[in-house]
């Protein structure tokens, strides 16, 4: 019985060391699945290797639920067509979700009793399962709706430095990469204990791959916006 940790990212100058770190630390034997995902890159080639590849009581762990999935549909089916195989998902940042509390969760139906009063408790059971379930679509559904937030705050950012005045793109001669500082700044945004993320300037600098002085300069920015 096989441990696989599956880390990702989004973008290839980001670095995947805290999501293997992090796994690591709970279960030094994971083999660690390393996956560089984006918007324009859609084939996930590592996860469905690992997908196919998955048997019977083996096991996958995440950092996180949006690790396994960006979109809330395809990782509910997904979370329920590994489930069913016998498959055992761990979600190190949100341990209600994992597959062992869903299934006692399954098992925890209240004995019937053959008499009139079955009627009620199989409706309290059935309306157990479908909470369960809910606490798990919510998860993926969450995880969904940050990433849509930080795409949103970084454009009205943008727009709103726009409508001040401030310079939006790259200046003729300029050497700047717009993209990559737009990149950039979601990652703060989204990372940075100075925006209610849970990382230092350290950790955010690794993890958006770029250098201390553009930190400081797009973070002093964002504030200003």
């Amino acid at each position: 019985m096989a441990i696989y940790g599956y880390c990702r990212i989004s973008k290839a100058k980001q670095s995947i060391e805290r999501q293997i770190r992090n796994i690591k630390a709970v279960y030094p034997d994971a083999i660690i699945v390393q996956e560089v995902f984006t918007r324009t890159r859609m084939e996930r080639k590592e996860w469905m290797k690992l997908y196919a590849k998955i048997k019977s009581g083996d096991t996958i762990v995440f950092d996180s639920v949006s690790r396994m999935s960006g979109n809330a549909d395809d990782g509910f089916s997904a979370y329920e067509e590994l489930f069913n195989r016998g498959v055992v998902l761990i979600f190190l940042k949100e341990p209600h979700i994992n597959t062992d509390t869903y299934k006692k969760a399954l098992e925890s139906n209240i004995d019937l009793t053959g008499t009139n009063v079955d009627y009620i408790l199989e409706g309290i059971n059935k309306y157990l399962l479908s909470l369960a379930k809910e606490q798990i679509r919510l998860a993926f559904e969450q995880s969904e709706k940050e990433v849509e937030d930080l795409h949103q705050r970084t454009r009205e950012g943008i727009e709103t430095a726009r409508l001040n005045g401030k310079q939006i793109g790259q200046r003729k001669g300029a050497k700047l990469n717009v993209r990559k500082a737009n990149e950039s700044k979601e990652v703060i945004l989204k990372h940075s204990k100075d925006f209610g993320g849970s990382l230092d300037d350290q950790e955010v600098i690794k993890l958006a791959g770029i250098s201390r002085n553009s930190f400081y300069k797009y973070k002093r920015e964002l504030k200003s916006v």
